[in-house]
């Protein structure tokens, strides 16, 4: 369960095991690859550092997690993806 003291290693963890979820093709942002009430739960701060976590992590090329950062973000700042 995700409560506000989730470390951001923790969620980031958590991101990356959905990956599995979402189908090719799919364009999403990190906050869909969680559950509306566990999102939540966590802090702005805590928010904004997994996402720059995990566009590290897509961006690492060792990683290949197969996620494309798409150029155009979302009107609210935030990047979008699409699974390949």
């Amino acid at each position: 369960m995700i409560t506000a003291t989730t470390t951001v290693q923790d969620l980031l963890t958590i991101a990356i095991n959905k990956l599995d979820e979402v189908p090719s093709g799919e364009v999403f942002i990190v906050r869909e690859l969680f559950c509306g009430v566990d999102w939540n739960r966590v802090p702005m701060g805590t928010r904004i550092k997994l996402g720059s976590m995990f566009l590290d992590y897509v961006s690492n090329p060792n990683n290949k997690p197969l996620v494309e950062k798409l150029e155009k973000k979302t009107p609210q700042n935030q990047q979008r993806y699409k699974k390949q």
